[in-house]
């Protein structure tokens, strides 16, 4: 495992070459600057704008290259405050060209889910998404051991057959 410190992603991202995929597994999330936001729907209040540019801006250079960006979350229904929140803004990354499925939780077996969030880059390097006690991201770590990688690729292909597309479970579960 390597421990990549500091902010790895735009790297991680530039030197895919075919696709990039995200499995989020956790219905909460402590991203430091998703608090106003967050803070902001649940108090009713209006959307200011888009709560991550920056990173829209990484996913529209990204699949512009022609790099496939998917990502399924698993999810708790009903949704959790931070999930209807994500499901609101959901919207521009999808917009940007990342493909975001939903499984609900409660259609996969315990045993058969992970337990961490991971990139996996191109089929072969696995970066997996870590927080501390607080649920606060730390510095990510990597491997491309092709066990792992396996894997992963194995894991996607079970929760993809599973996975709603967006616009779909958007339409059920808004608002909720």
């Amino acid at each position: 495992m390597l421990l990549r410190q500091g902010d790895p992603w735009p790297d991680l991202f530039r030197q895919c070459q075919l696709e990039a995929f995200h499995l989020e597994l956790k219905d909460t999330y402590a991203e430091p600057h998703e608090t106003e936001p967050l803070r902001r729907f649940l108090h009713g209040e209006p959307e200011e704008s888009d709560p991550s540019p920056e990173w829209r801006a990484l996913v529209r250079e990204t699949t512009g290259r022609g790099v496939a960006m998917s990502r399924v979350r698993v999810v708790t229904v009903p949704l959790t405050d931070y999930q209807r929140w994500l499901l609101s803004v959901t919207h521009y990354n999808v917009d940007a060209g990342d493909d975001i499925r939903y499984v609900p939780r409660h259609l996969v077996a315990a045993d058969e889910m992970p337990t961490d969030d991971w990139w996996l880059f191109d089929g072969r390097l696995v970066v997996f998404n870590v927080s501390d006690e607080d649920g606060k991201p730390t510095d990510p770590v990597s491997t491309t051991d092709p066990g792992i990688a396996g894997y992963c690729r194995a894991v996607k292909r079970r929760l993809w057959e599973l996975a709603i597309p967006y616009a779909e479970f958007s339409s059920v579960h808004a608002g909720q």
